[in-house]
C-alpha cells in the first residue's frame, strides 16, 4: 500500500460514494488507486464546479462532499468553490495534489501554496509530510468538516507522499483533538432563561438560518413552533426550514425579503435567531433587532454570537439538541393576537407586480413550477435576479431549496444540482439560472451527459446581467456598463450538441402545458424562458 491507496481506504471508511474532480500529474497516484475502489469518480469540466458539486451532495446527504484536483491551477481554480462552501458552512473535504516535498518553495512547475491561499476560506488545512500520517489526517479532516460549525477542510498531498509506502494501515475509530472541542449541548440555565422570557413575551418570533438545515433540526423547530404557536421567518439560507404554506411561516427576511417578514422582525418583542450569522443581507441594521426586544441568539459557533448584534441571551450549541431541550420544558405562550397582526400584514403588504404580458413573468412562472414539482423535489437557484425571484416565489413543500447565499457565486446551480441528483437519484432536481450564470457552468452539460446525471435546467433569459443592470438602473440612472450579454449562444443549438431536449417559453400563455412537458421527461432537459429585460425583482 502507498499513500494514495491509504487516502482511498480512508474515503471508503468514511462511506464516501462519489469523488468529483479533475486529474493532473500531481494527483494521478490518487486517481490510479481509486480505480480499485467502488467509489465513483465524476470528471467535472472545471475545478470550481467540483467543489460546487461536492457541496450539492453534502447538502442532501448531510455528510461531507469530496473533491480532488491537481496542483497549481487545479488547486487555485477550486478556491472559489471552497469559499462558497465556507460562506454557507457546507461540510467538504478537498484533496489537492502537490509537487514533490523536496521541491516545495522552489517555484517549480504547477506549484502553488494552496494551504496558504485558502487560509481564510477553510476550517482547517493540512499539508501531508508523512504518508503514515494519512489515516489520522483524513479522520480529523472529516471530523472537523462535519462537526461544530460545518465547513470545508483541505488536505494537500505531495506526489511523493502519495507514492510513499504505508506498511501498516489502521483507520482511527475516534478523534481526540485537544484544541477542537465544539459545544453540542446547550447550557440548561440559558435554555430556562429562554423559556422564562417566552412566557413573558407577547410578540415572539423565530428567525431560522441555514444552520437549522445543516443540523437537520427542521423537524424539531417546526414542532416547537407549532406546539407553542410561535411564528417563524427565515434567512435566504433558511428557506425550507418550514414549508412555505405553513400558516406559521411568514417568509424570508432581508434586503430582498418580504416586507411583512422584515416588519415582523422589527415589531417582535422577543426574537430567537437560530443558525443565522446576523449578516448584512439578512439584517442590514443589526441595531433594529436589539432595540426594544429580547434577542436570543442560538448558534453552534460561539464566534458568531455577538459578532454583529449583542444578544440578551446567548446560547451556544447544536440547534437540534437545543430544540429538543426546549421542547422538554413546560411553556405557556399566548400569541393569538400577534399571529393575527402578522396575517393581516401578509395580506396588506404582499408584493405587487405588473408584468409585461409579452414575456414570461418569472414570479408567476416559478410559483407555477413549484406547484407542479414533486413534493420532495430539490430546487437549486443560481445567483442574480433569478435567485431573488426564486427566493420570493418558490413554494417549498417537503423538498429542499438550495442556493449560494453567503458568497453569491454565479454558476453554482448546475454543478450543485448534479451533486444533489447523485446524492438522491430518485428525487426531482431542477437548476434555475439566468443566461449569465448559465454561461458560467454550461460546460457541465458534458458532465451530465457523460455520467448520465439527469438534472433539469431552466434558463431565465433577458440578455443582461440582470442584477447588476438593475443596480445600475437605480444608482446610475440607466447608465449601463458591461452588462449586455449580446453574443450569447443559441441555446437550442447548444443543447442539441449534447443530445439534450430543448423547450422554449416566450410568454405565460402556454406556461402550464410547457412545464408539464418539461417535468414529464426523465432525462436532462433545458427550458429557456424569455423574460422582460427591464423586469425588476
Amino acid at each position: 500500500m502507498n499513500g494514495a491507496d491509504a487516502i482511498v481506504k480512508c474515503l471508503e471508511a468514511e462511506g464516501v460514494n462519489v469523488v468529483f474532480g479533475y486529474p493532473g500529474v500531481a494527483i494521478c497516484p490518487f486517481y490510479n488507486s481509486i480505480l480499485d475502489s467502488s467509489i465513483r469518480t465524476v470528471l467535472i469540466r472545471t475545478e470550481q464546479n467540483a467543489a460546487h458539486a461536492a457541496s450539492g451532495m453534502a447538502r442532501i446527504t448531510g455528510k461531507p462532499g469530496v473533491c480532488a484536483v491537481t496542483s497549481g491551477p487545479g488547486a487555485t481554480n477550486v478556491i472559489t468553490g471552497i469559499a462558497t462552501a465556507f460562506a454557507d458552512s457546507i461540510p467538504m473535504v478537498v484533496i489537492t495534489g502537490q509537487v514533490n516535498s523536496e521541491l516545495l518553495g522552489s517555484d517549480v512547475f504547477q506549484e502553488a501554496d494552496i494551504t496558504g491561499a485558502v487560509e481564510s476560506f477553510v476550517k482547517y488545512s493540512y499539508l501531508v509530510r508523512d504518508a503514515k500520517e494519512i489515516p489520522r489526517i483524513m479522520k480529523e479532516a472529516f471530523h472537523i468538516a462535519n462537526t461544530g460549525r460545518k465547513g470545508p477542510v483541505l488536505v494537500d498531498v505531495p506526489i511523493d507522499i502519495q507514492n510513499a509506502p504505508v506498511n501498516e494501515f489502521a483507520y482511527p475509530e475516534e478523534v481526540n483533538m485537544r484544541t477542537y472541542k465544539p459545544t453540542v449541548k446547550g447550557n440548561m440555565v440559558q435554555i430556562k432563561k429562554v423559556i422564562k422570557e417566552l412566557e413573558r413575551a407577547k410578540r415572539p418570533l423565530i428567525c431560522a438560518g441555514g444552520g437549522v438545515l445543516l443540523a437537520q433540526a427542521q423537524n424539531e423547530l417546526r414542532e416547537f413552533s407549532e406546539k407553542n404557536r410561535i411564528p417563524v421567518v427565515s434567512t435566504m439560507m433558511g428557506i425550507g426550514v418550514m414549508p412555505t404554506k405553513n400558516p406559521l411561516y411568514f417568509g424570508m427576511v432581508g434586503n430582498n425579503g418580504k416586507a411583512y417578514a422584515n416588519r415582523a422582525m422589527n415589531e417582535a418583542d422577543l426574537l430567537i435567531m437560530v443558525g443565522a450569522r446576523v449578516a448584512d443581507r439578512a439584517v442590514n441594521q443589526p441595531e433594529v433587532i436589539t432595540k426594544n426586544k429580547i434577542l436570543v441568539h442560538i448558534d453552534v459557533d460561539p464566534a458568531e454570537i455577538g459578532k454583529n448584534a449583542g444578544p440578551s441571551i446567548p446560547l451556544v450549541g447544536d440547534c437540534k439538541h437545543i430544540f429538543e431541550d426546549l421542547l422538554a420544558q413546560e411553556l405557556e405562550c399566548d400569541t393569538a393576537d400577534w399571529i393575527k397582526v402578522l396575517e393581516e400584514n401578509r395580506i396588506s403588504m404582499a408584493p405587487k407586480r405588473n408584468p409585461n404580458p409579452d414575456y414570461v413573468d418569472p414570479a408567476a412562472f416559478i410559483t407555477m413550477l413549484s406547484e407542479k414539482m414533486e413534493d420532495n423535489g430539490i430546487y437549486v437557484a443560481d445567483v442574480g435576479q433569478n435567485q431573488i425571484w426564486s427566493c420570493g416565489y418558490h413554494i417549498v413543500k417537503e423538498g429542499r431549496f438550495m442556493t449560494s447565499g453567503g458568497m453569491g457565486t454565479m454558476g453554482y446551480s448546475i454543478p450543485a444540482a448534479m451533486g444533489a441528483k447523485l446524492a438522491a437519484p430518485d428525487r426531482q432536481v431542477i437548476a434555475v439560472c439566468g443566461d449569465g450564470s448559465f454561461q458560467m457552468s454550461m460546460m457541465e452539460l458534458a458532465t451530465m451527459r457523460q455520467h448520465k446525471v439527469p438534472v433539469k435546467i431552466i434558463v431565465l433569459k433577458n440578455n443582461y446581467l440582470g442584477m447588476v443592470r438593475q443596480y445600475q438602473h437605480f444608482t446610475y440612472q440607466d447608465h449601463y456598463s458591461v452588462v449586455d450579454l449580446s453574443g450569447s449562444p443559441d441555446l437550442e443549438k447548444l443543447v442539441s450538441a449534447y443530445d439534450m431536449p430543448y423547450l422554449r417559453l416566450d410568454n405565460m400563455e402556454k406556461a402550464s402545458e410547457v412545464l408539464d412537458a418539461f417535468l414529464a421527461r426523465d432525462e436532462s432537459i433545458l427550458l429557456e424562458c424569455i423574460i422582460d429585460p427591464m423586469d425588476l425583482v
